[in-house]
């Protein structure tokens, strides 16, 4: 995969190949956060819906959805169900025009 972004040492430009191993490495951090406040939330979580989410899985949507095999090592790790929404990168702002087009029943959320 090729990455564009900014060299830290020579704060230019610049254009690097990385295998998805490399890639993978370089956000293990980030991904054992998202593990651990995943863990957080459903401890917090009344029973009944962790029973619904443990039967039905959790649905990633969103840029970060599209890392190939990101799904696999959450439920590796969390031990539940991870899809992929069909379009993860525009499903968040269809899910949000859907939310301010029935902002009424959302109140709770703002």
């Amino acid at each position: 995969h090729s990455v564009k972004g900014r060299s830290i040492p020579r704060g230019l430009p610049e254009q690097c190949d990385l295998s998805e191993v490399e890639l993978f490495e370089a956000l293990e951090d980030d991904i054992t956060a998202i593990v651990e406040m995943i863990r957080r939330t459903l401890e917090e979580t009344p029973p009944e819906l962790v029973g619904d989410i443990c039967a039905n899985g959790i649905l990633l949507t969103g840029g970060g959805a599209l890392l190939r095999g990101l799904d696999k090592r959450l439920q590796d790790k969390i031990n539940i169900p991870f899809h992929v929404a069909d379009d993860p990168l525009h499903s968040v702002a269809k899910g949000t025009g859907v939310a301010l087009k029935n902002i009424h029943n959302f109140s709770f959320l703002m």
